[in-house]
């Protein structure tokens, strides 16, 4: 693997911080995931969940719902293992983005009126992962010190 390819991908200028941001937006983001991919946790699965999105003009909705819930899903247990947090986190971000412009906007800023302020919430902590990193403590931490 080219040297400054995965000094980008692995280097981290995160400490324990990294590791309290990513562990809980980690496990909300593959939950949610898993509401869109399997029905878990009260979720409609791929089928209902892509009749959502198609009703809101997101086709064809079968597709999207599984690379929505793909990307929150294995995103965010990518995150909760610190396993290529760059990516991850920068994949969650582009989907919370989606989430804020579709779905939420209208709505306002508060979650009391389906408003877009959490899905906002994940978004900046996604970037701020894609930004500085897993931390010390991640798997991506093995591996910069492999290259």
């Amino acid at each position: 693997m080219n040297a400054r390819f995965s000094k980008a991908l692995f280097n981290n200028n995160g400490g324990f911080a990294a590791l309290v941001l990513r562990v809980p937006v980690g496990l909300i983001l593959a939950a949610h995931g898993a509401q869109k991919l399997f029905g878990w946790f009260g979720g409609y699965g791929l089928e209902g969940t892509g009749q959502w999105l198609a009703s809101i003009g997101l086709e064809p909705g079968y597709v999207m719902a599984l690379l929505a819930g793909g990307a929150e899903f294995f995103g965010g247990l990518a995150l909760v293992l610190g396993l290529l947090t760059r990516p991850a986190a920068l994949v969650a971000a582009f989907t919370m983005l989606v989430a804020i412009f579709s779905v939420h906007i209208g709505n306002g800023l508060f979650m009391s009126n389906n408003g877009y302020e959490y899905a906002l919430t994940l978004f900046v902590v996604s970037l701020a992962l894609a930004v500085q990193g897993a931390g010390r403590f991640a798997l991506d931490s093995l591996f910069q010190k492999r290259v």
